[in-house]
């Protein structure tokens, strides 16, 4: 099993950090959380309901947002333009669409223009491509999109994976913002230092189970680095 016996909170208003090395089940955690995967027994519950049921489109469609691990792949339609991935999740859904679910072109350019500038977004036009843009502002179009949409729960895995400093601060704010608004977000990282200064909770993961939950301030660099090697247990 990838992940095994996994149990954990995340509440509105707060930032759950999931700290391990890479390869110990993170990746199929957030897959599953975000309804790419099938679980095999447990139960994953938002706002009290169980989600098992939802596919991907019914969990976006009740605000589970998703910043995956790697934008190209999961996160982004490389060769469609910017006004195309900006919508991605909300695209079947007015005011995208108008009567007879014909494409809203219009409303669609306008809203990526909003966005691009609301969130930095630095291109030429809402009609390039993704594929055209550095890997920083890949990264601002998929935390633009997810953010843009006012999810409740927020999960972003690896999220400043290959970015610039400046595309990783802007990064941070926004997942300090998710928080301030009273949003759940589940950060999952292989940064240390990215899980401490962000998270008011840190969980460490170690060949899939969470092996010790620590909260804000309670934990040190050195006794999360001997969980995340499985010696924390032993000591």
């Amino acid at each position: 099993r990838a992940v095994d016996g996994v149990s954990f909170q995340v509440r509105e208003g707060e930032i759950f950090g999931i700290a391990g090395v890479e390869g110990n089940g993170q990746s199929q955690l957030v897959h599953a959380v975000a309804g790419a995967i099938p679980r095999t027994d447990g139960d994953i519950r938002y706002d009290g309901r169980s989600i098992l049921q939802w596919d991907v489109r019914r969990r976006r469609e009740q605000g589970i947002g998703h910043i995956p691990e790697d934008r190209q792949r999961f996160g982004l339609l490389l060769p469609f333009s910017l006004s195309d991935n900006l919508a991605l999740g909300r695209h079947h859904l007015p005011p995208f669409v108008g009567k007879l679910q014909f494409i809203n072109t219009s409303y669609k350019r306008d809203y990526a223009r909003r966005t691009i500038q609301e969130y930095d977004i630095r291109t030429p036009s809402e009609l390039v491509t993704a594929v055209s843009l550095s890997g920083g502002n890949q990264q601002r179009v998929v935390v633009a999109r997810e953010m843009s949409f006012e999810p409740r729960l927020l999960v972003a895995s690896q999220p400043t994976r290959g970015v610039d400093v400046g595309a990783m601060e802007f990064i941070y704010s926004q997942l300090l913002r998710a928080r301030a608004e009273r949003k759940a977000v589940l950060l999952v990282s292989a940064d240390l230092d990215e899980i401490l200064s962000l998270s008011d909770t840190i969980g460490v993961m170690y060949r899939g189970k969470i092996v010790k939950i620590f909260s804000r301030g309670d934990a040190t660099r050195e006794e999360i680095g001997l969980y995340m090697t499985g010696e924390g247990q032993h000591a």
